[in-house]
């Protein structure tokens, strides 16, 4: 008990430091300008982006396990339902936290929340944002508290339809935005949609994993392989909408050049997708998975740890790389000016920028550290489940 108090602790100072060092950075956007990122005209969405996306996504996507247990009635799903309502809390905080101070001016958040565009696909998502931090708040509840209990079905439904509006919500960022090459596209949403699960489950499998470790218990092997079989059909499904966004892009005229520069001739950017998002965050980590000889506990947390890091990458390639190649204003004809319209934009992320990403990182380790120590938000599986 008292290593599990000491470990408990040297967990919580880890974290907090990890915090101290994002806020520090923030400081020092906020006190020098974003002048010391690798951020510029071109390139707005830098690094700290791609973190605040991506635990957005997953914060989404880990109550997939949430409801497959309420609303599909899964009784092994059902049993990590508080765990996953926990995880996509700790997530949302630790992206939104990131998001907004990487503005620039944080405080100028309080003039959207006075005066609401109703327009702007950015206000809708503040609704969004703040509407799933109080449905899954009320969703645990009802299934922490006994005489809330009957009503934990009708929570999780609500959680369930809010979840994919919120992601939808999140596609449309980027679908609306016809101002750069890479977006602008229909099929964003839904892909969103479907990366997020494969995200969320991935998320869900190494916290949990690492709490199993941290108070002593072990994974019932048959529930980690149904797991793991969940996590490669997401992944596989994910892969599906990413190749379709492609294939889609390539059969227009006008995208030919976007898509030369991300899959062939970008430098670091096909580098990013072939082999971190293509190799590492799906092909590994469907072997791990399906192949026979393996599928126990550990290759399935490798496996969701790759899918993790795929994920960064495909992130890292969609965000800074759409971004950096140019807007065909005049198509057939060359633009050419003193802001360096017609050209390749050039980003290299800056250490603030990766300390303020891990400091979300951070928020997130903190609040579910803290809450799973204080709250029993562990699965009780009961024996011999036939579902």
């Amino acid at each position: 008990m008292q290593f599990k108090n000491r470990l408990f602790w040297s967990l919580i100072a880890a974290g907090g430091l990890v915090v101290l060092l994002g806020l520090f950075a923030a400081h020092l956007m906020e006190e020098h300008g974003h002048i010391i990122t690798g951020m510029n005209n071109q390139i707005v969405w830098g690094l700290p982006h791609v973190f605040a996306i991506f635990m957005i996504v997953a914060a989404s996507g880990v109550l997939n396990v949430a409801s497959i247990g309420s609303v599909f009635g899964k009784a092994v799903y059902k049993a990590r339902a508080p765990l996953s309502g926990l995880l996509s809390i700790a997530l949302l905080a630790g992206g939104l936290t990131v998001l907004m101070l990487d503005l620039g001016r944080p405080d100028r958040v309080m003039v959207a929340a006075t005066n609401y565009n109703p327009t702007s696909v950015f206000a809708w998502n503040v609704l969004l944002y703040s509407g799933l931090f109080g449905l899954v708040s009320v969703y645990l509840w009802t299934m922490m508290e006994q005489r809330m209990n009957p009503w934990s079905r009708p929570a999780g439904l609500a959680v369930f339809v809010w979840r994919f509006i919120l992601t939808t919500g999140t596609g449309l960022i980027f679908a609306f935005l016809v101002a750069r090459q890479a977006y602008g596209s229909a099929l964003l949403p839904p892909m969103f949609i479907v990366i997020s699960f494969a995200w969320g489950l991935a998320v869900f499998h190494v916290a949990q994993s690492a709490i199993y470790a941290w108070s002593g218990k072990e994974h019932a092997p048959d529930i980690v392989k149904r797991m793991g079989n969940l996590l490669g059909i997401f992944v596989m499904a994910a892969l599906y909408f990413v190749a379709a966004y492609h294939l889609t892009n390539l059969y227009f005229a006008h995208q030919s050049g976007f898509e030369r520069f991300i899959l062939i001739d970008g430098g670091l950017y096909p580098r990013l997708f072939w082999w971190g998002y293509g190799l590492l965050g799906n092909l590994l980590p469907l072997v791990l998975i399906f192949h026979p000889s393996l599928g126990k506990t550990r290759s399935v947390v490798a496996a969701s740890l790759l899918v993790i890091l795929g994920g960064f990458a495909l992130l890292y390639v969609f965000v800074i790389g759409g971004q950096a190649y140019p807007l065909s204003i005049f198509p057939g004809y060359a633009a050419s000016s003193s802001f360096g319209d017609g050209q390749i934009a050039q980003y290299s992320p800056s250490l603030p920028e990766f300390l303020l990403g891990f400091g979300g990182l951070g928020i997130a380790f903190l609040i579910t550290t803290a809450s799973v120590r204080v709250l029993d938000f562990m699965p009780h599986d009961k024996p011999h489940i036939a579902d």
